[in-house]
C-alpha cells in the first residue's frame, strides 16, 4: 500500500492512497494538493467522522449542562434519527438526505411538529461538531411549516368531573391537577416541587431560578383549594420532601397513563396534561387578570407564546357578542330615554 505526503498550512499530512499503483497514488496527492490550494480540501479526520459520534456528543453535551429536555433528545435519537443517520459518515448527510428522511417520517404519520423537533436535534448535533471542529459545514435542514396554535382545554364544567377521578387516583394526583389548571404549570415543574417552596403561613407557592423552562424564578399566591390540598399534601414531610409522593412516599416521576385513565372516566378522552396550561390562560383572562400579569403567573416569557395559549373558543365569541349586543341594547334604551325626556321638557316649556 502507497503512502502520500502533502502540506497543509506549513503542516505535514500523511495519508494512505489505498492503493499499491503508483499512478493511482499521484493522482490522489495532485486531488489533495489541488483541494488545498482551491480551499475545497477537507481534512482526512473529518471525512471520516460518522454520525453516531456525532449523536453521543449531543447527548454528552445535554447531560453535562443538565438540559432538562435530555430525556425527550434521548428517545428522539434512539428512535428516530440514530436509525436513519448512525451508520453514516457525517460528510455524506446532505439536505437531499434529510429531505427523504422527512418523506420516511410523513410516512410514519408523525406530525409536522414532532418531526421539526427532530430537525432542531439533527441541526444542534452539526453545529456542536463544527465547534469542535469534527465537520466543516452543517448541512442545509429544511424545517416543516408547522401550526403551533394550541387547541385543547378544559371546559369549566367539565372540572368537577375530572377533579373527582383525580382524586380516586390519590391526593398527589389531585393537588396536581388543581395546582396545574389554576396556574397552568407545566408537569415538570410541578413533579420537582419541594416542601420548602409551599409557604403555608404567608399562603405562597415559589419555583425557584433554573427550574423552570424559561430558567426565570416564580411566586403566586395560593387559591384556597390549592391550599387545602398542598397542606394535605407537606404534611409531616421534612423541607427537602417532595410535594407530590405517591402512597408509599416515593416521588411521583410520570402520570401518563393515571391521566388518560382519570380523563376516560371523566368524558373527556384524549385531554393532555399539557391542556391545563391553555386553560389557565383563557381562565385567568376571562377572569380579568391583566395580560401583563398572566404570563408572569404561567411562565410565557414572551408575548407570542402567551397568545398561543390564551385560545379564543366559540364559547368566547358568542359571549363576546351576546355582551356587545346587550350593550347595544341598553346604549339604544338609554338614548330613548333621553329623546323621551327632551321631548317632555320641550312639550311643557312650550306650554308653560
Amino acid at each position: 500500500m502507497l503512502w502520500i505526503k502533502y502540506y497543509r498550512n506549513g503542516v505535514p499530512v500523511r495519508e494512505s492512497s489505498g492503493s499499491t499503483k503508483v499512478k493511482s497514488a499521484e493522482k490522489l496527492l495532485r486531488q489533495r494538493i489541488g483541494a488545498i490550494s482551491s480551499g475545497t480540501y477537507i481534512p482526512l479526520q473529518v471525512t471520516k467522522t460518522r454520525v453516531s459520534e456525532l449523536g453521543e456528543d449531543l447527548l454528552r453535551e445535554y447531560k453535562i449542562n443538565g438540559r432538562k429536555s435530555i430525556d425527550d433528545l434521548t428517545a428522539r435519537w434512539e428512535l428516530h434519527l440514530k436509525p436513519f443517520f448512525a451508520h453514516l459518515r457525517a460528510i455524506e448527510v446532505t439536505g437531499q438526505l434529510v429531505a427523504q428522511y422527512i418523506d420516511a417520517r410523513q410516512q410514519e404519520e408523525a406530525s409536522n411538529a414532532t418531526t421539526n423537533r427532530e430537525l432542531a436535534a439533527l441541526k444542534r448535533l452539526f453545529s456542536l461538531a463544527r465547534q469542535s471542529n469534527k465537520v466543516t459545514a452543517v448541512p442545509y435542514i429544511a424545517m416543516l411549516k408547522g401550526d403551533n396554535t394550541r387547541t385543547g382545554f378544559l371546559e369549566s364544567k367539565q372540572h368537577d368531573n375530572l377533579a373527582a377521578e383525580c382524586a380516586k387516583v390519590g391526593l398527589w394526583m389531585r393537588a396536581i391537577f388543581e395546582v396545574g389548571v389554576t396556574y397552568g404549570w407545566r408537569h415538570g415543574e410541578l413533579l420537582g416541587l419541594r416542601v420548602s417552596q409551599v409557604n403555608l403561613l404567608a399562603g405562597t407557592i415559589r419555583l425557584e431560578p433554573g427550574t423552570t423552562k424559561n430558567k426565570e424564578g416564580r411566586q403566586v399566591t395560593m387559591t384556597q383549594p390549592v391550599r387545602t390540598l398542598l397542606s394535605q399534601c407537606i404534611h409531616c414531610k421534612t423541607a427537602s420532601a417532595f410535594v407530590f409522593t405517591r402512597e408509599d412516599g416515593t416521588p411521583v416521576r410520570d402520570f401518563r397513563g393515571a391521566w388518560a385513565t382519570a380523563c376516560e372516566a371523566a368524558k373527556v378522552p384524549g385531554l393532555l396534561f399539557h391542556d391545563l396550561r391553555r386553560t389557565a390562560a383563557r381562565n385567568l383572562r376571562r377572569a380579568g387578570v391583566a395580560e401583563g400579569i398572566i404570563p408572569k403567573i404561567g411562565g410565557w416569557k414572551t408575548r407570542s407564546g402567551f397568545e398561543r395559549y390564551a385560545i379564543v373558543s366559540d364559547r368566547d365569541i358568542n359571549d363576546a357578542m351576546t355582551a356587545l349586543e346587550a350593550k347595544q341594547q341598553r346604549d339604544h334604551a338609554e338614548a330613548a330615554a333621553q329623546q323621551k325626556s327632551a321631548a317632555a321638557s320641550q312639550k311643557q316649556f312650550g306650554h308653560d
